[in-house]
This record gives structure tokens, C-alpha cells and sequence, in this order.
């Protein structure tokens, strides 16, 4: 803000974050349009995955009465979703870094 009037909060602290990351070699490339697309893609095809996992949890939670088999399914939904979001997220990381 050159107009002198007050930064924010998340102004400084972004600020910060800049300098920190100049500090230590941290340079901020931009990314190019066709990697953009590519990460909305797999944002697009990941979100489909993660809310398919979510229905079907629902529909099978619906038919488990049992405590124990229900922190099973539990167990077993919060594992799948995680790994979908960490491939997810492993891809993205990888079309930044090309």
C-alpha cells in the first residue's frame, strides 16, 4: 500500500511469509495456463471420487446397526478418503513442479 494507510493484519503477515520464503531460496513461480487447467481437472475428477466415497459411506452406514461394524465402515471410509486426497494432492504437486 504506497498511500501509507495501515496494513492489515493478513497484509503483514503475508509480508512475512515473502520474506521468510526469500530468506531461505523459496522463489514464486507462477503457473502457466495449461497447468491450471490441469490442476482444475484434477480437483474436478478428485471431488467426484471424494463425494462417490461419501454416498456410498451413507447408503452402507444406513444398514449398520452394529457399533462395531459401523466403526469399521467408519475406519474404512476415513482411510479411503484420505488416500484420495493425498493422491490427489500428489498429483497436483507433481504439475506444479513440471
Amino acid at each position: 500500500m504506497s498511500d501509507g494507510a495501515p496494513k492489515s493484519a493478513l497484509e503483514l503477515a503475508m509480508a512475512r511469509l515473502k520474506k521468510q520464503d526469500a530468506d531461505q531460496g523459496v522463489s514464486e513461480r507462477s503457473l502457466t495456463e495449461d497447468q491450471k487447467t490441469e490442476i482444475a481437472d484434477v480437483r474436478k475428477t478428485y471431488g467426484a471420487k471424494l463425494a462417490q466415497e461419501e454416498i456410498l459411506y451413507k447408503s452402507k452406514a444406513q444398514g449398520f446397526l452394529d457399533p462395531d461394524s459401523r466403526r469399521q465402515l467408519e475406519e474404512n471410509y476415513r482411510r479411503d478418503v484420505e488416500r484420495i486426497t493425498h493422491e490427489r494432492d500428489r498429483k497436483i504437486e507433481k504439475i506444479r513442479a513440471s
